[in-house]
């Protein structure tokens, strides 16, 4: 039988050292090290929550990699459902409530097309697809509603970053931040970064 290519990645040497030490002991798994030609069919992370930098971190290996991850993590939200979605977290595992047989199911489910999420961000979920369902038939009705990526960027902005950092920090291009800007001053008829900053904040945007 092919084994199951794993990539490995955390936030501190304890959970690195005991993921790659039980993970590597499995045959049916091969843990890839470094920049190998060949691609994971998944990748287990274990951090401390859904930061900014760690979601830069998923986007850019969901984009370059593609691979379905599986999430320890020490906190997450509902509201961090659709950033696991569009970063293809496909399993998040509460920390305090992991084993090594929770992690080797969870990757074993993965590779197969699985996933397992908290009863919670399901639920959010989808509570999230009738909202969209809901703004399709009356458009006009989530016209000041921000998406996901539009919050982060006025988030960052918030924050006194210009646009080339937010575009690091988020592993966008400039052109997508400035974009994004655009789409936000334009529908919401706002007239500058200070502007939107403060509108999102006086609604409770971020």
């Amino acid at each position: 039988m092919e084994r199951i290519r794993v990539v490995v990645q955390a936030a501190d040497h304890l959970s690195m050292t005991g993921l790659t030490t039980y993970l590597g002991s499995r045959p049916d798994l091969e843990l890839l090290d470094g920049p190998l030609p060949v691609k994971p069919d998944v990748v287990v992370m274990a951090v401390d929550r859904l930061g900014v930098e760690v979601v830069a971190r998923l986007r850019r290996a969901a984009t370059h990699v593609g691979a379905p991850v599986v999430l320890i993590v020490d906190e997450v939200g509902e509201s961090d459902v659709l950033t696991a979605v569009e970063c293809r977290i496909v399993a998040i595992l509460p920390r305090a409530a992991v084993t090594d047989q929770l992690v080797l199911r969870s990757v074993l489910t993965a590779a197969e097309g699985g996933g397992a999420m908290p009863a919670g961000m399901v639920a959010e979920l989808l509570r999230h697809v009738q909202r969209l369902q809901r703004q399709v038939l009356t458009p006009e009705g989530g016209r000041d509603r921000l998406s996901a990526r539009e919050t982060d960027v006025l988030r960052l902005m918030a924050d006194g970053l210009d646009t080339a950092e937010i575009a690091g920090r988020l592993s966008y291009s400039e052109r997508t931040i400035k974009n994004v800007f655009y789409g936000i001053t334009t529908r919401l008829n706002l007239r500058n970064r200070p502007h939107a900053v403060a509108y999102a904040l006086r609604k409770g945007m971020i």
